[in-house]
């Protein structure tokens, strides 16, 4: 029995030793971290007032920082990066660069409220912080630190010994393509809508966790400690609705449990008159990704409501994006947004309201 029990200690060492020191995905999960590390360099360089988005994959595939930077006119970090990277680990990381008069936007994919506590202990990023990120793991719960250590399987153990072997061979220039994907404010460039998957687009279908799932979930509570600890220091945070197919029903229970999330800890929240619906046509490869003529619409419509809600001057957006948008499919601007030749007048006023 001691030498089983000594077996196992051993055993138990080695993995800890092997996964925490050793063997890494420097390829599938390099490009997180990469992404991640860049992203919140950047935040933390911008001065103050700022503004800051954080959600899943939605938050730089829908929205545009160039965009609804430019209009608020404030500088802009799109800082989210995809649905499986801890709230609690992206929110760790990016309250600590928030500041009095900072304006955080959080169009947070649905299924992030009602995500369990078991879910969040095995997201994808335990085993980034397990290896890399230590000090900040140590900062979390023991349940999120024994899931992170406890990560990681054999096959990880695989594939970590064959991405390590391509990276030394030179195989995998994260930083060249990161730059073809994102551009310097964190949004998601270079999706065209000629380029989407119509026929995987037409058969997705998720269905949407009710709003006891909502209020209930741990996510929920994860958002809401982030709304209270934010505007405790000073920050605006304004939550909103994340895009989907226009064809997926969105209860208004739904909507008012996700608003209340905000509001009962101190932050605001931004309900636009479309519910961020969107013909199926206006994405590029799934619900939460808009193509970039469909980010920049949306982005513009963001930007008139975040300017409402935060009683900003509004800067009409510059030809160039007005005319992007102007491609997305099914979505046509105002008439005073197609015009190529905007006055002063309609600069200071800013872009009218959005048709029907």
């Amino acid at each position: 029995m001691r030498r089983l029990v000594l077996c196992a200690i051993a055993s138990l060492a080695l993995y800890f030793a092997a996964f925490a020191f050793v063997l890494d995905r420097p390829l599938s999960l390099g490009l997180l971290r990469l992404e991640m590390r860049e992203k919140l360099a950047r935040g933390a360089a911008l001065p103050s007032p700022k503004l800051v988005i954080l959600a899943g994959s939605n938050g730089p595939y829908s929205h545009s920082c160039r965009v609804i930077g430019a209009m608020l006119a404030l500088p802009c970090e799109n800082g989210g990066i995809a649905v499986g990277i801890g709230l609690d680990d992206l929110f760790l990381r990016w309250l600590k660069l928030l500041h009095r008069g900072d304006i955080v936007y959080l169009p947070m994919e649905v299924q992030q409220y009602d995500i369990s506590r078991a879910a969040n202990r095995m997201d994808v990023d335990g085993a980034m912080l397990f290896r890399h990120d230590r000090a900040l793991l140590w900062q979390m719960p023991p349940g999120r630190i024994l899931g992170a250590a406890f990560d990681n399987t054999m096959p990880d153990g695989l594939e970590a010994l064959a991405e390590m072997a391509a990276r030394a061979a030179g195989l995998g220039h994260l930083r060249a393509r990161l730059a073809r994907e994102e551009d310097a404010e964190g949004d998601e460039i270079g999706t065209s809508l000629a380029t989407a998957d119509r026929a995987f687009l037409a058969g997705l279908h998720r269905v949407e966790p009710s709003a006891r799932a909502i209020r209930d979930g741990y996510g929920t509570v994860l958002i809401g400690q982030f709304v209270a600890a934010a505007a405790a220091r000073g920050v605006i945070v304004i939550g909103g609705l994340p895009t989907d197919f226009r064809d997926v029903r969105l209860p208004q229970a739904d909507i008012s449990a996700i608003g209340g999330v905000y509001r009962q800890h101190g932050g605001r929240f931004l309900e636009l008159a479309n519910h961020s619906r969107y013909p199926r046509a206006d994405f590029y490869n799934s619900e939460d990704h808009l193509a970039q003529p469909c980010q920049y619409f949306h982005s513009m419509l963001v930007g008139r409501g975040l300017a409402r809600l935060l009683h900003r001057r509004l800067v009409a957006p510059a030809p160039a994006m007005l005319s992007l948008a102007a491609t997305c499919p099914q979505e046509t601007l105002p008439p005073a947004q197609h015009s190529v030749r905007t006055s002063r007048a309609s600069r200071r006023a800013g872009p009218g309201p959005p048709a029907g």
